[in-house]
């Protein structure tokens, strides 16, 4: 298990932050690495990130020192997503499989989670704090919501999965799920928004090798960037827009947390209004 914090930062020491240091605040670059346990522990709304591969050998999700637990889902809900191919978990000795792209909600109060060995499954992961327990789901491909987004034309064309969401499910406050750029078109999110009451993280996936993506961030009238590659994630504060444009079509899971699970409650910006 290898743990990592990232603390919030004020968007007025953002804008003051070099490349290395936007990087060392806010991306995280450690996913999916194979016979390992990846977390994130962030300060923006006690969210954790991260990713599990068993490769070989059974990876139990176990609290750490941070947590002051007894075991991780003990104040907590969780939210798999699968990007490899199928899996087992198993939840307090019940065995769930997971195919590609499928997702499952694990409530609080569930003592065992395992990852059980597999030559091609790769999961990620976001968690939530939780104020109630809630029953386990999984979220098959015929359970999302499925929305399609953008046009051609503006090369922007998406399709948006709803997962782990409040139309879905009951939970305290985690809501997940997963947009597929349309091949031959690289724009998510925009036109950009931020929602005050919510933070995000973007984990970017299904890139094709030797491509990168650029994902904007920073507060509308202060932009950043950073370049990403394949299996790189990013943190976005409730003060920062999140979008990206890629040199080719890819995916991401987005993950969010905060007081309220509206979906549609956001500030729109104006493209021109972006600076």
């Amino acid at each position: 298990m290898n743990i990592n914090i990232l603390y919030s930062t004020h968007p007025q020491d953002a804008k003051k932050l070099d490349t290395q240091q936007l990087r060392d605040r806010f991306l995280v670059n450690n996913l999916m690495q194979k016979n390992e346990l990846n977390i994130t522990y962030t300060t923006y709304d006690r969210f954790i990130l991260g990713s599990a591969v068993p490769g070989s050998d059974d990876i139990y999700l176990e609290a750490f020192d941070e947590l002051k637990a007894p075991y991780f889902l003990y104040n907590r809900e969780l939210g798999i997503v699968n990007i490899g191919s199928k899996g087992m978990v198993s939840i307090d000795g019940e065995i769930i499989e997971l195919d590609y792209k499928e997702a499952l909600y694990v409530g609080r109060g569930i003592r065992e989670v395992i990852f059980l060995k597999s030559e091609g499954a790769a999961y990620y992961f976001n968690s939530t704090i939780a104020h109630k327990e809630y029953p386990v789901k999984k979220i098959g491909k015929e359970d999302a919501i499925v929305i399609n987004l953008g046009e051609d034309k503006y090369a922007n064309k998406r399709v948006l999965n709803k997962l782990i969401v409040n139309d879905i499910l009951d939970t305290c406050q985690l809501q997940m799920g997963m947009t597929e750029i349309i091949e031959s078109n690289v724009w998510n999110t925009m036109p950009a928004h931020t929602h005050l009451r919510r933070m995000e993280a973007y984990f970017y996936f299904d890139l094709n090798e030797g491509q990168t993506i650029s994902h904007f961030m920073g507060e509308p009238s202060q932009t950043r960037h950073l370049f990403l590659e394949n299996h790189h994630a990013v943190i976005s504060p409730p003060w920062s827009i999140h979008s990206g444009s890629g040199t080719s079509n890819y995916a991401f899971i987005w993950g969010m947390a905060g007081e309220n699970q509206d979906y549609s409650d956001m500030d729109i910006l104006n493209f021109n209004g972006l600076r």
